[in-house]
């Protein structure tokens, strides 16, 4: 497994901030951005990927980042499906639809990874390598 020093490190939080950006770019169009709800719940969701990696990773046990890591899979599952439903309603076309959806389960699938690798590894995360107060 990669060493990371900071959560910005993490090549899937990369990849979810980037889905970020691409989700709210095609929220913003016109039928979209008209739909508050659905809108801002796949804003939501899709931020949530990479905070929860973040939080987790800030956490700094290994436990506690595993446990954000499943809540940001979570997310990226929630975003597919609401990819369906951005499609469904028009306000995404085919080709947006694949490659955003794609995209998300893609993510998924890599923090499923880094869990697997979490749960196999002796990573304990910085706050239990801290040196003992004399």
């Amino acid at each position: 497994m990669a060493a990371f020093r900071q959560f910005e490190d993490i090549d899937v939080w990369k990849q979810g901030r980037v889905l970020a950006s691409r989700i709210y770019a095609v929220a913003r169009t016109d039928a979209f951005s008209r739909d508050y709800g659905l809108r801002d719940q796949i804003q939501r969701a899709v931020v949530s990927i990479s905070s929860n990696i973040a939080e987790g990773y800030e956490r700094a046990g290994n436990k506690e980042f595993i446990k954000f890591l499943w809540i940001a899979k979570g997310s990226a599952g929630e975003v597919a499906s609401q990819l369906y439903i951005a499609y469904d309603n028009g306000y995404i076309d085919a080709e947006q639809f694949r490659n955003l959806h794609a995209e998300a389960k893609a993510i998924g699938t890599r923090i499923y990874c880094l869990i697997k690798s979490l749960t196999t590894s002796n990573f304990s995360g910085p706050r239990y390598n801290l040196p003992k107060a004399v």
